[in-house]
């Protein structure tokens, strides 16, 4: 049956506040394992964390693997963990308001390129039988998935997102989230749409999530008063994350290798000056063919009157030095993607002679309802060319690393191809080749798009 919107039902589709609601007591922790995520804080090849909740009545938590095998009796070939207990008392925190259990097992001497299943729970209760696989211990082609800010409409919206993501690309090792994950960092119902729209995909699919500025917010009304903001309650009880940043950076900047390319996450609300003398380390010393960076605000903003020249004067001169392939920003609820001018821009035939080489690639995307309009002078003020564009999309983004290839696509929450390029890299330290591979597909703005309430 074909539907057709009119112009009366389109503009009442999405309306304010949120029209999705929930019962009182909704996402509270019980003993039964909940909020149950895969995090890398060691080597990817070797080793895994799990974090998961529970109320406060677990205290002896129990984590248990086993290679996995076709056969269903996992119990007798699983073997028990350590685990470690921390207790998040948000019940003096604004919007938080529940004192529960987080318990973390890192997983460590494993088989590079295996899959293992695991559970835990506490011996009576027990999560589901889920599985992972480790990453493999040299440079092998992978997938890995990106997002820009879930933030509104969680459950609603965003969870169509993730797991269209997933059905695109099964196979993905990770999924980078760009910062804003919720709109109040410290709100628990928030949290729980977040954990409820990935639900099982979270424990195994594992996650790389970047700090946004709605990751700080005040945690006490006083707090409110003189304008303080505190990192997430959650955040380093939920989120077990590599601490090899710089200090007071702890969980919020990280790094890690993985199959030939360096991931490197920044924190974008703070401490600038500090992380980028780490990340001139990072990249300086870094012995993999491709680097990806990800961070919250964009060196080139695509909304409204959004300027970060700070952060741009600061990160953008390393990303250019040491040949940095891809940037994954959040933060304005918009797309854009395109590449800085290190170079002449003009041969006469307003091409430019350099077209192929790459530079670095800079891209923003959302991936919650959140929608703002793009900035109306695009990026003409600045020193790059965009090169794509979308408004009022949600989106998610593959990128696929082939030994030389790198190959990126974006697509939209209902499956459509709406943007992809390919760079090529035979040595490392070099700059990459650029190939574009837009398909077709019409620009999305706000006037060809179901309106949005703004």
């Amino acid at each position: 049956m074909a539907i057709v919107l009119s112009t009366a039902a389109m503009a009442q589709s999405q309306p304010y506040p949120e029209d999705v609601q929930f019962p009182p007591g909704w996402g509270a922790p019980s003993p039964q394992p909940d909020r149950i995520i895969l995090t890398f804080s060691g080597d990817p090849s070797r080793s895994q964390s799990v974090t998961w909740r529970t109320d406060t009545s677990v205290n002896a938590p129990k984590a248990q693997i086993s290679l996995a095998h076709g056969a269903p009796r996992l119990r007798k070939t699983a073997i028990e963990v350590p685990v470690q207990t921390t207790v998040m008392d948000g019940r003096q925190v604004l919007t938080a308001g529940v004192k529960s259990h987080y318990h973390t097992a890192t997983f460590t001497g494993l088989q590079p390129g295996t899959r293992y299943a695991y559970r835990v729970g506490d011996g009576t209760h027990w999560s589901e039988w889920l599985q992972f696989r480790t990453a493999s211990a040299g440079e092998e082609p992978f997938t890995f998935l990106y997002v820009g800010d879930a933030q509104n409409y969680i459950f609603e919206l965003w969870s169509r997102v993730i797991r269209e993501g997933y059905r695109n690309a099964p196979d993905a090792r990770f999924i980078i989230h760009a910062g804003d994950l919720v709109s109040d960092a410290h709100d628990e119902r928030q949290w729980s749409e977040w954990f409820m729209a990935g639900g099982w995909l979270h424990g195994m699919l594992p996650s790389v999530p970047v700090t946004g500025n709605h990751e700080y917010r005040p945690l006490t009304a006083e707090d409110d008063k003189a304008g303080r903001r505190s990192l997430s309650v959650q955040w380093r009880h939920q989120f077990t994350l590599p601490e090899n940043g710089p200090a007071g950076l702890e969980e919020t900047a990280y790094t890690f290798d993985y199959q030939g390319a360096r991931i490197i996450v920044l924190n974008s609300m703070m401490h600038q000056q500090r992380q980028r003398d780490w990340l001139d380390s990072l990249l300086r010393g870094n012995p993999n063919r491709w680097t990806i960076v990800s961070f919250h605000f964009p060196i080139y903003s695509t909304s409204g009157n959004r300027d970060n020249r700070e952060l741009r004067e600061l990160w953008k001169p390393l990303f250019e030095k040491y040949h940095v392939d891809l940037v994954l920003q959040g933060h304005d609820h918009t797309y854009g993607r395109g590449r800085a001018w290190s170079f002449p821009s003009n041969t006469g035939t307003g091409v430019n002679r350099r077209d192929r080489k790459a530079g670095t690639v800079y891209v923003v995307s959302v991936s919650g309802g959140k929608m703002y309009d793009f900035k109306k002078s695009g990026w003409d003020n600045y020193d790059a060319q965009l090169e794509r564009k979308a408004e009022n999309t949600q989106l998610f983004q593959t990128v696929h690393i082939d030994g030389k290839r790198l190959h990126y696509r974006s697509i939209t929450a209902a499956g459509e191809p709406y943007d992809a390029f390919e760079l090529r890299k035979r040595k490392k330290g070099r700059e990459a080749r650029f190939r574009e591979r837009m398909p077709a597909t019409p620009e999305r703005v706000h006037d060809n798009t179901v309106p949005h309430y703004h």
